[in-house]
């Protein structure tokens, strides 16, 4: 434990912090640096950036918005990250990690908007991204190539309303979604009485579902919003109940392939103290650990994947964003209060990272992308 410890403290925090450079521009130098952590946020003025930080904790990115972000994606072999708009979503820039520069910004067709979610295709050229469209309200997976401009290549039903996250399944042929099922105008939500929220495994060249599954009718306003997949194809997922403020629902699920979807609940003390709304879910580099963000109750909680049970959980006010360490059995969090820690589960143990000002006075969003550098 302490050896893990301190290794990921020599990255954060160990060493003195370098000065970021000031400004809106670009670090000019990264020599040295093994990855990047990659997040939006926001800052004290009402600004919205695109930040990345190197493991010492030193900025490297500060790209500029046009309006609030939510995910952030790295590409997997090229120095090339992608931040998607918050939903109601109409932009996606592609960022040059290397440069700092805007490579291009993508734009939703007409009558749709991008859903908060995209990750980069297997082989690097292109791009899928959660969508709506609007006159039908059906969601819809796009993919677009990146070198045409982020040209719509095609469209994919999402197999439900309002889908959100997406990933790929550990062989890479399947595309897993998360319809939400809350139909929205903007920001409001439309049909919370009747909402039915599903996971599906959407095949990634036929664009055909293979397979989806559906919450129990008792359980229909538990939206299926974040979530994240092992390497054994398990996965986990953070829940948002939209009913009753008194109803104490489980806010944690896992699906395993051919299986119906599990609730997995959390002692009473701490699923009430959940506020009924989980931000993110991450596995640790193992796969055996889950992490679920709970930031309306100040939490993150922890799961055991070999038994599918509650481990533990830690206070992080605010906190939503995360991401697995190359350590098993660590994670880092962000907060909507400038803070990050590193947290450590099967050590009941928290470390605050110190970050330089420049970036402990921003508000981080919703997500943390990790991006291993080339070379």
């Amino acid at each position: 434990m302490e050896t893990k410890r301190r290794r990921l403290l020599q990255w954060m925090a160990g060493a003195p912090l370098l000065a970021a450079l000031p400004g809106t521009g670009f670090a000019a130098s990264t020599d040295g640096d093994r990855l990047l952590i990659a997040s939006a946020a926001d800052d004290a003025q009402g600004n919205h950036w695109l930040i990345a930080m190197n493991e010492m904790g030193e900025e490297r990115l500060r790209h500029p918005l046009p309006g609030r972000a939510h995910h952030v994606a790295a590409h997997p072999s090229r120095p090339l990250l992608a931040v998607v708009a918050r939903r109601p979503g109409y932009y996606i820039d592609l960022v040059d990690t290397d440069s700092g520069m805007l490579v291009r910004r993508i734009e939703p067709e007409a009558g749709q908007h991008f859903y908060g979610h995209a990750i980069f295709t297997p082989d690097g050229k292109g791009i899928l991204a959660t969508e709506m469209d609007v006159e039908s309200g059906e969601g819809r997976i796009t993919l677009r190539a990146l070198d045409q401009a982020g040209a719509p290549l095609r469209e994919m039903a999402s197999g439900g309303i309002g889908p959100h996250e997406l990933l790929l399944t550990p062989d890479k042929h399947t595309i897993i979604v998360a319809n939400g099922g809350i139909l929205t105008d903007g920001r409001d939500k439309l049909n919370i009485e009747t909402m039915q929220p599903s996971l599906a495994y959407i095949d990634l060249e036929s664009g055909e579902i293979t397979e989806q599954r559906f919450l129990d009718s008792e359980d229909h306003q538990l939206s299926i919003r974040h979530m994240d997949v092992n390497a054994r194809g398990e996965v986990i997922i953070a829940l948002q109940y939209q009913g009753d403020l008194a109803d104490d629902k489980p806010l944690v699920a896992v699906h395993r392939r051919g299986e119906a979807l599990k609730l997995l609940r959390a002692p009473e003390q701490i699923n009430r103290q959940m506020a009924q709304y989980c931000g993110s879910a991450r596995f640790d580099s193992s796969g055996r650990i889950a992490a679920v963000s709970a930031p309306r109750g100040d939490l993150v909680t922890f799961w055991d994947m070999q038994n599918d049970s509650f481990l533990t959980s830690m206070r992080t006010t605010d906190g939503c964003g995360l991401v697995a360490t190359p350590e098993a059995g660590s994670f880092i969090a962000s907060t909507g209060r400038g803070r990050c820690y590193a947290l450590y589960p099967l050590d009941d143990y928290r470390e605050p990272l110190m970050l330089p000002p420049q970036l402990s006075s921003l508000a981080w969003d919703n997500h943390m992308a990790l991006k291993p550098l080339l070379g």
